[in-house]
């Protein structure tokens, strides 16, 4: 994210001051950008979000003419699965979806069925697929794009780390100073605790999420991202495929070490798995990873723009897993918030720290 305002302002004709980028971890290694499964979908709740991801799509498919790198982008689409307690609720984000013009459609147990084959359609009610504009890409290599043209048009990378956040400056754990006439909160699943550093409370917090890298001796075909009623999902990587969950209640602390719970797959992915796609009955996990969510607290919406009472600080943060489907419209839109005083391309008003102080959550149903 941070990475992408900076090339968003570098960019921008209109702005002629100076950017730098703090990296606490050049090597990106516990990165979230880095450790993402890096989909990307039009099939939210929530009216701005979507609108987001829209011009996510379309700015990754221009990669590139923009940043002078193919991101491998493919679009199968993404199926949710309902049962019966959640057909209303896929029934509402459908008719959500249809107005703001997303291609999605609804299907029945026997279309279900007949439009994948593959799939046991047992106990489900409901699915809605998205027939266009959904799908994923390579996430890392969109994060070094970005970085590096940023470098190119003349951002400033520093290795060091925020220690302290105040209006207008930031205070290296080098001891270095930075005073600056805009500081931009992006520190993703770290963001609650820099801006603690300068008493604001920031519902964000690092929320660890496993990721299983899953070979399948007959792979049932082309598939889309398909989210079980359970929260399990899966998708095609290559000749792999890869499969996780949200973790059960009780079993979600924030921090949580960056381990890779492989309890997971045995108790909650694979069963569900084997259960829904019979291919997936003779299914071997290869490799795995663990990343964070930075995970709002709050409503699961990003948190964008400007403190109420500091107008030198700026947030870019709190997005639940959203974030790299979400980092060129977001990148484009607090740099036109910087350069012009305003939003331009897409209002993100409705994500601004105001709603957290005065309690009026976005509620967002579909977290996955």
């Amino acid at each position: 994210m941070g990475s992408s305002i900076a090339y968003h302002l570098k960019f921008d004709p209109n702005f002629s001051g100076s950017v730098a980028v703090v990296e606490r971890d050049p090597s990106y290694a516990r990165a979230s950008s880095a450790l993402s499964a890096s989909s990307i979908r039009q099939q939210f709740s929530t009216p701005l979000n979507i609108q987001l991801s829209r011009h996510g799509i379309g700015f990754l498919r221009r990669a590139p003419e923009l940043l002078g790198v193919d991101l491998g982008l493919r679009e199968p689409g993404y199926l949710f699965l309902a049962s019966a307690a959640g057909e209303a609720v896929l029934r509402a984000n459908n008719a959500i979806q249809k107005g703001e013009d997303c291609a999605v459609e609804l299907l029945g147990p026997a279309a279900l069925a007949a439009r994948f084959p593959w799939i046991r359609a047992d106990g489900i009610a409901l699915a809605s697929h998205g027939t266009a504009n959904e799908g994923w890409f390579d996430g890392p290599a969109l994060m070094q794009a970005f970085r590096r043209k940023a470098r190119e048009l003349g951002a400033d990378y520093i290795a060091d780390e925020v220690v302290e956040l105040a209006p207008g400056a930031v205070t290296l754990r080098s001891g270095r100073r930075i005073e600056a006439g805009t500081v931009v909160l992006a520190a993703g699943a770290w963001s609650g605790e820099v801006a603690a550093t300068a008493g604001i409370a920031l519902p964000v917090e690092p929320r660890r999420r496993s990721v299983f890298v899953v070979d399948v001796r007959n792979p049932p075909g082309a598939t889309p991202l398909t989210i079980d009623p359970s929260g399990v999902w899966f998708r095609p990587e290559g000749r792999f495929y890869l499969a996780g969950t949200t973790p059960a209640a009780g079993n979600d602390p924030a921090g949580a070490p960056l381990e890779v719970q492989y309890a997971e797959w045995d108790d909650m992915v694979w069963p569900v798995l084997a259960a829904r796609v019979p291919a997936f009955e003779a299914a071997k996990v290869m490799n795995s990873w663990a990343g964070y969510y930075e995970y709002n607290t709050f409503d699961q919406n990003g948190i964008v723009g400007r403190h109420p009472e500091i107008d030198s600080l700026i947030f870019a943060t709190g997005f639940s897993g959203h974030g790299m489907q979400q980092s060129p419209a977001v990148g484009r839109a607090v740099a036109e918030l910087i350069v012009h005083g305003s939003y331009r391309t897409i209002d993100l008003s409705p994500f601004g720290y105001e709603r957290i102080s005065a309690g009026r959550p976005i509620r967002e149903l579909n977290v996955v």
